[in-house]
């Protein structure tokens, strides 16, 4: 066991720590950061790749009987990879948070303490109980409380991970356009896309208008509602198909347990798609201001004024 354990305990932090040594050769202009923000990316990225692959295997080997069928890597990949990778993931996020603020001159980040541990907690207090949940929930009922039954479910929950490769990948083309702003040295705009919100470090850095965020942005609505939302009604649909019952009655043919445990993995991801949904009609507006500024001054006998600096035209606002 602690030999299956040990793959995953050493690929995620592994991968951490090369991402770490190697980004800051490439990119010399980045923070800490920036470093531990693209390295936190692109591990979830390969365990999202991993999982997925393992969910569409699994999915494909049980599709005969949903309830009976079994597949090895529904169970042992929980084990060699699940657990160690969320608990990995609160370290890195823990890090991502302590560097950012730090950057930022915080004087109470100079150094690791229970203040800084406290604030990451209360400020991503939703992720990390998301991850404590999934270790002491989705663990146990994956190796004890199935019966051997429902392997076809759990490759359907490893598929949630599709949508995590194109959420880390707008992180990453934010921090690379950033770092092409540096390199190219637009005036001071560097220094101030550097600390600009998120938004408003779209709107510095032009990269609204870039058709591959653009594309992302939309794969990343896309797969986050069709494998982190419509997944939870469809497996409720394949299991009523099953026992041939229509889908309205699923919920009262399953245990209180089934449901309460579905109801609090569906509702984080809810409220996270609101958010994202909420983010992408900002920039869709702030690009229909933007043109239409821009067709005004095309328009007017005048000529348009000298472009504001980025610290100018960049309101207040949060992330």
């Amino acid at each position: 066991m602690l030999q299956v354990l040990a793959c995953g305990v050493v690929v995620f932090p592994g991968l951490f720590f090369v991402f770490r040594r190697v980004l800051p050769s490439i990119f010399k202009q980045w923070t800490d950061a920036d470093v531990v923000l693209v390295s936190e990316r692109l591990v979830s990225s390969v365990h999202a790749v991993m999982a997925t692959t393992a969910g569409v295997i699994v999915v494909l080997a049980c599709s005969g009987n949903i309830m009976t069928d079994r597949y090895w890597l529904a169970t042992y990949f929980v084990i060699w990879y699940g657990v160690p990778y969320m608990t990995y993931d609160i370290y890195a996020m823990y890090l991502s948070h302590y560097y950012r603020f730090r950057v930022k001159g915080h004087e109470e980040y100079k150094e690791h303490s229970l203040t800084t541990v406290n604030s990451f907690v209360r400020r991503e207090f939703l992720l990390v109980l998301h991850h404590i949940a999934l270790l002491t929930i989705l663990l146990p009922v994956t190796l004890f409380f199935r019966r051997d039954q429902g392997d076809y479910f759990i490759g359907c929950l490893f598929l949630t991970e599709l949508s995590t490769p194109f959420v880390s990948l707008g992180k990453i083309l934010i921090q690379a356009y950033r770092y092409r702003a540096l390199v190219w040295k637009i005036g001071r705009r560097a220094s101030s896309v550097r600390h600009a919100p998120l938004c408003n470090e779209l709107e510095a850095l032009g990269l609204q208008d870039c058709w591959i965020h653009k594309a992302n942005g939309g794969m990343v609505l896309l797969s986050f509602f069709l494998c982190r939302i419509a997944l939870f009604p469809y497996m409720y649909w394949v299991y009523g198909r099953h026992y041939g019952i229509p889908v309205y009655g699923v919920p009262f043919h399953l245990t209180l347990s089934v449901n309460l445990g579905s109801l609090c993995i569906l509702a984080p991801q809810v409220y996270w798609f609101v958010l994202l949904c909420r983010k992408g009609w900002r920039l869709y507006q702030r690009q229909c201001h933007s043109t239409a500024a821009a067709g005004s001054q095309d328009s007017s006998p005048l000529p348009p004024p000298s472009p504001p600096s980025l610290t100018d035209s960049q309101p207040k606002g949060n992330h």
